[in-house]
């Protein structure tokens, strides 16, 4: 099968009731500029959510550069990733200087990603598959 790139709709994060959710899992990787929290899906494939907050930064424009580059680094990115739900929350405000530095960061943020949906995933079949004592 040839991979596209597309970002589909069904990639997309965008009710209430889903971003609860995963914030409600608590789970929660982070560096200097954005925080990744997280929650596994049943779905075959990742889906994107975004926060970018006016604390962060004022400007719509300062916003909505953020959320385009992060977009397009989940685009790129998404076959990649784990089959989880995830929202990217920017934490520190970021221009096109600090374009390569996100890159890396957003790049290591999924790496911690799949290493951990991985070892959740090892250690629940482990869990499942053990013999039980008192059959």
């Amino acid at each position: 099968m040839v991979q596209t790139y597309r970002l589909v709709k069904q990639a997309k994060m965008i009710k209430t009731d889903d971003f609860s959710s995963v914030f409600n899992f608590r789970k929660r990787i982070s560096l200097q500029y954005l925080a990744i929290h997280y929650q596994p899906n049943t779905q075959q494939r990742p889906r994107l959510g975004l926060v970018v907050g006016k604390k962060t930064a004022k400007l719509a424009v300062s916003r909505n550069y953020m959320r385009r580059v992060l977009r397009e680094l989940f685009r790129l990115g998404q076959h990649e990733i784990c089959h989880v739900d995830l929202i990217i929350r920017v934490q520190k405000k970021f221009s096109k200087v600090d374009f390569i530095q996100i890159k890396q960061e957003f790049n290591t943020l999924i790496q911690k990603l799949n290493q951990r949906v991985n070892l959740n995933a090892q250690i629940s079949n482990n869990i499942n598959t053990a013999p039980k004592d008192n059959e």
